[in-house]
């Protein structure tokens, strides 16, 4: 995909990045993809876990073009080293439309659905361990088949960067559900940009080319003030600055939501876009997603 010029190489004759206006803690930097070492760093992160102030201490970063983000690294597929990162496979965010992303995940998924009363390889253990699950039309009630479109933007109820700032330190705090946080910087344009930069493979069972979902996060920067967070080997959190304020806000964004990422529907705690959005979206200053 098309990128800025990377100012990460210049770290390895100056770790602290002081040539960059930064004073940076000491870290690394990240060159390993799934095809061997990248041409050059994708990324730099600290050697120690994250704490509350971190991530305002980098906001002098945006300036040399590098954008924060947490980085889980204590997890069982540990950091972004053995992360199977892709950045070859990635397209650029900008030569996608949102609507028309979402609206293809959305008919793919009604499509490929089967309904309650059908009968499927497997569907005896599914049943016996997830319990009877919700036809298709009682799942994305209040919508049907055909995609709804995109939800209206929402007023900016707080700053998306004290916004993104605030659930940063939140997710470093100890006893946060990430195990071992750490702040990384990444060369990118847009925050939305940063799992295609990266090459992130968290989507791989729903989207290969995640720059695609990246059009749909750049959409939600517009549309939302949501900024990219924090990434696992398969998770993505954002911070959200507007926040849909009504039930039918709500349902709205939740519908996109189910489109970029059914399971956090269809495997997730609540499992019908209508409870989804009243449990997860409304007044949510940050929305979570999770690919099997």
């Amino acid at each position: 995909m098309a990128t800025l010029p990377n100012p990460l190489p210049r770290l390895t004759a100056d770790p602290s990045g002081r040539a960059l206006g930064l004073d940076l803690p000491a870290g690394r930097l990240i060159d390993a993809t799934n095809d061997g070492p990248w041409h050059e760093p994708l990324l730099w992160h600290a050697e120690d876990r994250a704490a509350p102030g971190d991530w305002a201490a980098l906001s002098a970063a945006r300036t040399s073009g590098l954008l924060p983000v947490l980085l889980e690294v204590g997890g069982p597929q540990r950091g972004p080293e053995d992360w199977e990162l892709m950045p070859g496979e990635m397209s650029y965010p900008g030569d996608h439309d949102a609507d028309e992303v979402l609206a293809e995940f959305w008919e793919e998924y009604g499509a490929d659905e089967p309904g309650p009363d059908q009968d499927y390889r497997g569907k005896e253990k599914v049943v016996e361990i997830f319990g009877e699950r919700p036809g298709l039309d009682e799942t994305i009630a209040p919508y049907g088949p055909i995609w709804p479109g995109l939800a209206a933007a929402g007023p900016l109820a707080a700053d998306p960067e004290a916004r993104a700032a605030e659930m940063a330190d939140s997710l470093a705090q100890p006893g946060s559900w990430l195990k071992e946080p750490r702040v990384a910087l990444v060369p990118a344009r847009r925050s939305a940009d940063i799992p295609a930069v990266l090459g992130w493979s968290g989507p791989l069972n729903h989207e290969n080319d995640v720059a695609r979902l990246c059009a749909v996060l750049r959409s939600w920067e517009d549309r939302f003030g949501i900024r990219v967070v924090a990434l696992t080997f398969d998770q993505l959190v954002l911070s959200v600055a507007a926040p849909p304020a009504t039930v039918a806000e709500a349902e709205a964004v939740a519908a996109e939501h189910f489109a970029f990422c059914p399971d956090n529907i269809a495997q997730g705690d609540h499992q019908t876009l209508r409870e989804y959005a009243e449990h997860e979206v409304l007044n949510e200053r940050v929305w979570s997603f999770w690919w099997d």
